[in-house]
């Protein structure tokens, strides 16, 4: 059995490929994609070739972990059953090309326990299953943001999870395209908040240079979350952090409990993901679509659509 995937052949580089489907050890469902999402952060990384040094990491590879399938064929007693809507948190079945993280292909072989089920009215918004897992996993790791950094997607989702749980954040923003769309919390320009006394702060832009900026504003003994994907060396001035006595932490990737959490909020009206997808494009366009979500400041969260394959 073959499957058709979108591979980073090198850095900047991409095709659509045909390629085996390898299943894993053991007993294994296939699904048969509609959606995969596009990363403007990790996966840009991967497309510029400025991730750091990762597990898995190389050329070639399959990109993609924001994927909404429809089972195909799962063994008995899986929880699961033919035709059921799963998230799909990436896979790695594609023989000798890499599945980092494996989830933009037509067709995926992967362990049942790996799948999500998901109702059938979250349709294309599952992709964004995996950023709601990881805004929840930052925002519970200490005290709930009241000042949270980059008006993207994961910002956005960080926002909507601190207000679900009763918070009141403002965020900042620095690109005009993004600073509308907010839901229940205030976003400004940087430049235009006084305030000085946030107790927590989380960083949501990946901007390297994001920490002294945090310090100013940071209320003593305030905490710093950093939850971007950071490809340089963060360095901060230490006579502000130490009058603070501030504390650093990283949120790293979400957990299973964070994602059970994510659908839940979502199939509970708390959370919307309404909005946050932007752009769609078929499969088959992969190549102008990718090149969409990595340069245009108004995508918030590209689309492909894998249904023209099946």
């Amino acid at each position: 059995m073959n499957t058709t995937a979108v591979v980073f052949t090198s850095p900047g580089h991409l095709a659509l490929q045909s390629l085996p489907l390898v299943p894993p050890d053991g007993p294994h469902a296939i699904v048969d994609v509609n959606f995969s999402g596009i990363s403007t952060g990790t996966e840009r990384l991967l497309w510029t070739g400025d991730m750091p040094a990762f597990p898995g990491m190389g050329y070639p590879l399959v990109p993609g972990y924001e994927t909404v399938a429809r089972v195909a064929k799962v063994h008995a007693n899986s929880g699961l059953s033919e035709g059921d809507l799963v998230f799909v948190p990436g896979a790695n079945c594609y023989g000798s090309v890499r599945g980092l993280f494996g989830g933009a292909a037509q067709r995926i072989a992967i362990a049942p326990a790996k799948l999500t089920k998901i109702n059938e009215t979250i349709g294309e918004n599952g992709t964004l299953l995996a950023l709601a897992a990881t805004a929840h996993h930052a925002v519970v790791l200490g005290k709930l943001p009241d000042l949270i950094i980059g008006h993207g997607v994961l910002g956005r989702l960080i926002a909507r999870i601190t207000v679900a749980l009763g918070g009141a954040p403002v965020v900042w923003e620095t690109n005009v395209d993004r600073q509308n769309g907010s839901t229940g919390y205030r976003v400004l320009n940087p430049s235009d908040d006084a305030v000085k006394d946030y107790a927590c702060i989380l960083d949501a832009s990946g901007d390297t240079k994001v920490l002294d900026r945090c310090m100013m504003h940071l209320a003593r003994r305030g905490e710093i979350v950093l939850a971007g994907f950071y490809s340089e060396p963060l360095h901060f001035i230490f006579p502000p952090a130490f009058m603070r006595e501030a504390s650093i932490r990283i949120a790293a990737q979400w957990e299973p409990k964070d994602l059970q959490t994510a659908v839940e909020l979502v199939s509970s009206g708390k959370l919307s993901l309404d909005g946050l997808i932007t752009h769609r494009c078929a499969a088959a366009q992969a190549a102008s679509a990718y090149e969409t979500a990595f340069r245009n400041s108004e995508c918030l969260k590209m689309v492909l659509d894998w249904r023209t394959f099946q």
